[in-house]
């Protein structure tokens, strides 16, 4: 099923997992995926390895389980920065027969352990190369507070647009922890013509590692109660890990509130964090968005 049907009629709750690390059995994952499909999410999402490494078989491998086995649809992550047209052609063949409708189309990561290659500089020059490769879903990654790279938000956008242009069907946000910010980006698409559904991304936090360093990859901004919060409990594992999963609720509560069109958790893997907040806000999925 191609995921960007669902948005005419609901408000979409979708999960993203990441593959285990080397040092992690394949099968590591399974129990998650397990546990978190029974949360029935309208789809899960699987990143294209983790810590840089180019695992695309086991990204596929993880998302023909969420689908034939645990029964929810799929998602798979496809970067292109360190792939030829020929190792994306190869990809695409593999995802059809894997039974996947939807692709999450990502530039991807320049690390200085995978050389770069040629024929894919930017997102949406992967976007087309699908649309003529394939019969998929795809999904698009956008930035509520801007790319690292980009100059200006507006900047940011225009790229978007050209993605979107492209043959993108709808867009995951990257995470933020000021609603505001996604507010603002989500009038900003519209005044630009981007009319695809958006999902807010959004990624509860239990430790304070965890935020300095998505902070360092992604430069998303802060708010004054968020760092109090950081401040006060981070001595306190525990209270750390509730208090983050109750900023992350209050920001869903916010979100549905004003008829997003979906919400996309980063799980970190963890089906606890999905279950509490899954038991706190389901309710909120079930209720019709406002006619405007």
């Amino acid at each position: 099923m191609k995921m960007n049907q669902l948005f005419k009629d609901k408000t979409v709750l979708s999960f993203e997992v990441f593959p285990p690390r080397k040092t992690s059995p394949l099968e590591s994952i399974y129990g998650t995926l397990r546990e978190l499909g029974n949360l029935k999410p309208d789809f899960i999402s699987v990143t294209y390895g983790a810590g840089g490494s180019l695992n695309g078989e086991t990204t596929i491998n993880i998302a023909h389980a969420v689908k034939h086995t645990y029964g929810i649809e799929s998602v798979a992550h496809l970067p292109c920065i360190h792939f030829s047209k020929d190792d994306i052609r190869s990809i695409l063949k593999e995802l059809q027969f894997a039974g996947i409708d939807n692709v999450l189309a990502l530039r991807g990561d320049i690390t200085p352990e995978w050389q770069p290659k040629q024929d894919f500089r930017y997102a949406s020059e992967l976007v087309s190369f699908i649309k003529e490769n394939g019969d998929f879903n795809i999904i698009g990654a956008c930035y509520p507070e801007g790319h690292t790279e980009a100059t200006t938000l507006k900047q940011d956008l225009i790229n978007l647009k050209e993605k979107v242009d492209a043959g993108t069907d709808q867009l995951i946000s990257q995470l933020f922890f000021d609603n505001e910010y996604f507010y603002v980006f989500r009038d900003k698409a519209a005044d630009m013509g981007i009319h695809v559904p958006i999902e807010a991304g959004i990624m509860p936090v239990v430790n304070k590692k965890q935020i300095e360093k998505m902070v360092s990859i992604c430069g998303v901004n802060l708010p004054k109660k968020f760092k109090q919060m950081m401040e006060k409990y981070e001595h306190h594992p525990e209270a750390f890990r509730d208090a983050g999963i109750a900023y992350a609720i209050d920001q869903l509560v916010d979100l549905v509130s004003q008829d997003v069109d979906g919400v996309h958790l980063y799980t970190m893997n963890s089906s606890l964090i999905a279950r509490r907040i899954n038991e706190a806000v389901a309710t909120l999925f079930t209720v019709p968005k406002h006619i405007h």
